[in-house]
């Protein structure tokens, strides 16, 4: 009985001593002052230098696929590249064991590449970028390179009043989208080529020069100032205009200069006349149904529009002095129609080269 007691009190005794235990907080080990706790955060935005980051941007050309007048479209082939400082970047070479880091392909750059970059867009795109490799270096100072191959569509403005003796630029306006010139401007690589004109070849069209410059645009998504620094690449093309001369404009000149052979045709033969000139007509006629499908569907006149328009009336103007001469003779004023054929045998011919020649002046003295 002593003993049944005495091993109830010894239960009781250690059940409150661990109640006891349990209820003293558990003390802390002292490791010493708080640790900081490291983010890679901060390498998401720009480096925060004094001033906005410079980018320079140089663009080489490697193709023009398709030049589309009535879209005012072009397609471009070539390789964007980019190059800043970040001195976020910057590595030890012993440490790391290597002189460069390069990350290269879509997974590397945009997985394990740890740094920020100008996000470059194409302003002016009419249609999808498609990029087809990319390539990040990055040196030990911090100096990063971004490369990138990319074909694309861009929209352009389009002057076809010269038509086809027109001249052309073609521009590609990139900016980095997002930051406005307070903290990102791009400026131009002086050390770098856009590409070799003459290794560039596009039917129809004759690649004159390549150059890039730097403006500022108007964006409302570009940051809090609202003016974005933008990249342009100009392509300076002039149109081949040896096949439309040899294949409307020479042959018609021909034909409206025959039609005047009515001057010189007997004046009682007025039917004969009549059907030479009509001929003509009709040719010219027939040039301008042609030279619809050939021009874009454009509002204002071009040059060709208005050689068309005078050889038809030059030649409408053949039916008109044929039936005046032919009512002088009917009239019995032989003399007078005779003089009236000999004035437009020149008149004529010296009236449509020079609206020819006002019609160049025009085409590339006003516009």
């Amino acid at each position: 009985m002593n003993k049944l007691i005495s091993l109830t009190i010894v239960v009781i005794a250690v059940a409150c001593s661990v109640r006891v235990a349990a209820a003293q907080p558990v003390a802390e080990p002292d490791n010493g002052p708080p640790r900081k706790v490291t983010s890679d955060s901060f390498l998401l935005g720009p480096p925060k230098d004094d001033g906005p980051v410079v980018v320079r941007a140089s663009f080489e050309v490697h193709d023009i696929n398709e030049i589309n007048e009535e879209k005012e479209t072009f397609e471009f082939t070539g390789v964007l590249t980019l190059k800043w400082h970040d001195k976020r970047q910057a590595f030890d070479p012993a440490a790391v064991g290597v002189n460069e880091k390069i990350y290269q392909g879509d997974y590397q750059f945009n997985e394990i590449s740890p740094s920020w970059f100008p996000q470059i867009v194409l302003v002016n795109s009419s249609g999808s970028i498609e990029q087809q490799g990319v390539v990040l270096r990055a040196l030990p100072d911090g100096t990063q390179t971004l490369m990138a191959k990319i074909s694309a569509v861009a929209k352009t403005e389009f002057n076809l009043r010269r038509f086809p003796f027109d001249k052309q630029r073609l521009e590609a306006v990139f900016e980095v989208l997002g930051f406005d010139d307070s903290e990102v401007v791009l400026q131009v690589e002086p050390e770098t080529t856009h590409s070799v004109v003459g290794e560039l070849w596009l039917p129809q069209w004759t690649i004159t020069g390549i150059g890039t410059s730097i403006r500022d645009r108007h964006a409302s998504y570009a940051g809090r100032r609202g003016v974005a620094s933008a990249f342009v690449t100009s392509i300076d093309v002039q149109r081949e205009s040896f096949y439309l001369s040899r294949l409307v404009i020479l042959p018609l000149i021909v034909i409206v200069l025959l039609s005047f052979s009515v001057f010189w045709m007997d004046r009682s033969s007025l039917g004969d006349r009549i059907s030479v000139s009509f001929i003509g007509i009709l040719t010219a006629v027939a040039y301008q149904v042609v030279m619809n499908d050939i021009l874009p569907r454009i509002a204002y006149m071009t040059w060709i529009n208005g050689f068309l328009n005078f050889s038809f009336l030059m030649m409408v103007g053949t039916v008109i002095i044929n039936l005046v001469v032919g009512a002088l003779d009917q009239q019995g004023r032989s003399e007078l129609a005779h003089r009236v054929d000999r004035l437009c045998r020149w008149i004529f011919p010296l009236t449509y080269f020079a609206l020819i020649l006002i019609l160049f002046g025009v085409a590339f003295l006003v516009f």
